[in-house]
């Protein structure tokens, strides 16, 4: 869930997701600030865009699965459109297939790309 601190490997996800943040930036990735309808500064709403449910759910799965491993998730909410690029970005900088479901269809992501 966004934001939720109570897992018991919280710091190392955590890491883990400001890691992917900076490799993503490398990579070219700028956060959709727009979507962050808070009235907070731009450095916060871009925390609050890396904490996202499915950000922490590949920092989770990039963590605990061998590499090259296909990455599923399962959310009954859309995938904004941060998510949906930043999910291209971390596809290509780390070279793993993703797969997320969100409630109304998949998103397949690899290399870069988004598969049909």
């Amino acid at each position: 869930m966004a934001g939720d601190k109570s897992h018991d490997q919280y710091e190392k996800i955590d890491e883990m997701v400001d890691e992917m943040g900076k490799e993503m930036r490398r990579a070219g990735y700028l956060p959709s600030t727009s979507e962050v309808l808070l009235d907070i500064d731009e450095e916060d709403k871009e925390d609050a865009l890396n904490r996202h449910s499915e950000k922490l759910a590949i920092a989770f799965a990039l963590l605990k699965t061998l590499p090259g491993t296909p990455i599923r998730i399962v959310k009954n909410l859309r995938v904004c459109n941060d998510c949906h690029s930043a999910t291209k970005f971390i596809s290509k900088v780390y070279k793993q297939e993703i797969i997320v479901r969100d409630r109304s269809r998949f998103h397949h992501f690899m290399d870069g790309g988004v598969l049909v």
